[in-house]
């Protein structure tokens, strides 16, 4: 990925990408598309050189542009059998529009058979519709080394969704700045059934896994997140996220990625 923000973009998306349009002609906003692909076994490989001989290539035709692609850094998370990328339409009825003629495109007809002559390569394909949260920042073009990206989701308890929302316009991401995170992206779900009230995604960069470590350590420590964190959560009555309610995946940008 050139910036994830062009990813979550984890993935940082991983990522992570950021407001690219405020509507389209018809009025409708721009939305976010976040996918993980599960490879069949031993063929993660086949996936991401699909991805990047042609894919991207016919995505981009059929009006979906390539945002930032990544593979889990951990076992845990999948890495060596899963890829995360982002990729924006702009509307939904764009995205079911984008998606159908892709599907129809003679060349990807053709490139799938052959790349799945002895077999399915992809088991699993997850998708999640994403609306970039208002202080999710600008676009900004990146061309140094290859970072590591860091995708989070929080899950608030119902009704907290919008303090949430205030904490990390108001102070944290400001405070990620200062410790040294990029941040990339800021999303929310855009379907009920899949955490639209509840939910938020996001994206970092670092420059090394072992800076992300430094850079959280010296944030939580940071008197001004103290003070902020205790502060909105007492206004807003008790923790702004469930106990369980915070993931983090580390990922590795693809050597295909437009996010980097």
């Amino acid at each position: 990925m050139k910036s994830l923000s062009r990813f979550l973009a984890f993935l940082a998306v991983l990522g992570l990408a950021t407001v690219l349009s405020a509507a389209d002609s018809a009025g409708n906003s721009t939305v976010y598309e976040l996918r993980t692909y599960t490879a069949t076994p031993g063929n993660l490989d086949k996936v991401l050189a699909r991805f990047r001989d042609h894919t991207l290539t016919i995505f981009e035709r059929h009006g979906m542009q390539n945002l930032g692609y990544a593979v889990p850094a951990d076992a845990t998370d999948g890495a060596g059998e899963k890829l995360v990328y982002l990729i924006a339409h702009r509307s939904r009825d764009a995205a079911k529009a984008s998606w159908a003629a892709f599907s129809a495109d003679p060349e990807w007809k053709k490139v799938a058979a052959e790349s799945e002559a002895k077999g399915k390569i992809v088991a699993k394909v997850e998708s999640l519709f994403l609306a970039a949260a208002e202080f999710s920042p600008a676009v900004s073009d990146y061309n140094g080394a290859p970072r590591i990206f860091e995708m989070r989701t929080y899950t608030t308890p119902e009704g907290k969704l919008g303090a949430l929302d205030a904490r990390f316009r108001d102070h944290t991401i400001a405070l990620f700045e200062k410790h040294g995170m990029t941040s990339l992206g800021y999303y929310h779900p855009v379907d009920a059934n899949k955490g639209a009230a509840n939910t938020l995604v996001y994206f970092l960069a670092f420059p090394s896994r072992e800076a992300a470590t430094a850079s959280w350590a010296a944030f939580r420590a940071d008197p001004a997140w103290v003070e902020a964190k205790a502060a909105s959560e007492k206004g807003a009555g008790g923790s702004l996220t469930l106990p369980d309610g915070v993931k983090s995946v580390f990922l590795i940008p693809t050597d295909f990625s437009p996010t980097k």
